[in-house]
């Protein structure tokens, strides 16, 4: 069910914009030729080539040609914010956000995030109505986060529309209205925005104000799921386990829910677990679901651990000590190296090269 308390956190700090987090294997050793790139960019940008500081600032963001390096990322964001580019004043405004390369500071943050809207940018906009929204740097103001959203939307973004339905939806500065909240989901949906299709989707599902109809909400969960929203892959798997039939492959639900898990949603790992636990037709897998129950344990921290314990000491009943040693040994290493729980995964092909990101973190989630 969803709740306004669950989207405090994507609503005020995740969507404000994009931080990259770099896989296994994601920088890229520096061979000679690159190092010659790197020199000829790198002398550009001192020279005062804004484009080239966007590109030195970001190959440093995502490792590549050069070690990652954070810092220098926003050395050099900064100088091309400074020369007046728009994406980078949004950029280093996030990196103020968060503490990316630089100490936090809001009102820094808010600064870049005013020159960025006030040159039209969308995006802006929208991470400049967060601000408002939540009071950080800046007084809270619903009234203009609304007008900042409402803006964005009419220049096409469909993200606004997102957050014009959370305020509606769940009442942030306005009468609870979930009749416009809904009808702005729609409009998000339209623009192609995979939060507003995972909200209207879960509608949909859940047969809030309506009739359910999980054939829809299976087409939107499916798109969201698709541009890399976790949430809506874990409740796709969900929707597909129990509606066989809207499946498009006999493997879908599970390739979600297996997304899902490897991103960090523990609730996708439970399932997944249970699953193997109570597969029919000779099916059953306990080693495994020993395995997916133990990674849900460590991913959802103190807030479940608990409650999944009982499952775990039932599993333990039906395995080898040597069993439960190799799968727990094999969900504590996968855990370690994926420790971030993450709410976008973005594919290569998604990524802007000057403003690269491989996924989103759940700010909510425990490191």
């Amino acid at each position: 069910m969803r709740c306004w308390s669950c989207f405090i956190p994507r609503l005020f700090l995740l969507a404000a914009a994009f931080i990259a987090f770099a896989p296994d294997g994601f920088s890229e050793p520096a061979h000679p030729p690159a190092e010659r790139k790197v020199a000829d960019m790198r002398k550009q940008a001192e020279s005062g080539y804004v484009d080239q500081q966007i590109a030195l600032a970001a190959a440093y963001f995502a490792g590549r040609g050069v070690p990652q390096d954070f810092g220098q990322s926003a050395h050099w964001y900064e100088k091309a914010a400074q020369a007046g580019s728009p994406e980078a004043q949004n950029q280093i405004g996030y990196f103020y956000q968060q503490g990316i390369g630089v100490p936090v500071d809001m009102v820094r943050a808010v600064h870049w995030f005013q020159l960025a809207s006030a040159a039209g940018m969308r995006r802006a906009k929208v991470n400049l109505g967060v601000s408002y929204l939540n009071g950080e740097g800046v007084r809270k103001n619903p009234a203009m986060a609304r007008k900042l959203f409402e803006e964005a939307l009419d220049k096409g973004l469909g993200l606004a529309a997102t957050y014009l339905g959370d305020m509606d939806y769940f009442g942030v500065g306005v009468p609870v209205d979930k009749a416009a909240g809904e009808k702005w989901f729609e409009q998000g949906a339209k623009l192609h925005d995979p939060e507003s299709a995972y909200n209207l989707g879960d509608i949909y599902f859940q047969g809030e104000g309506h009739a359910h109809d999980m054939a829809r909400a299976a087409e939107l969960l499916r798109f969201s799921a698709a541009k890399g929203y976790v949430p809506a892959k874990h409740l796709l798997g969900l929707l597909l386990v129990n509606h066989r039939e809207l499946a498009q492959s006999d493997q879908e639900a599970h390739a979600a829910l297996r997304e899902a898990s490897d991103a960090g949603s523990w609730k996708a790992s439970v399932l997944l677990g249970v699953l193997a636990r109570d597969a029919r037709g000779g099916g059953a897998n306990r080693s495994l679901a020993y395995y997916y129950f133990h990674l849900a344990a460590l991913q959802c921290g103190d807030s479940c651990a608990k409650v999944l314990a009982h499952d775990v000491k039932m599993l333990e009943e039906g395995l080898s000590r040597e069993e439960r040693a190799a799968q727990a040994t094999q969900a504590e290493a996968f855990f370690e190296k994926h420790r971030q729980q993450l709410m976008f995964v973005y594919a290569e092909k998604d990524q802007d090269p000057d403003f690269p990101m491989a996924a989103v973190a759940d700010p909510a989630a425990r490191p």
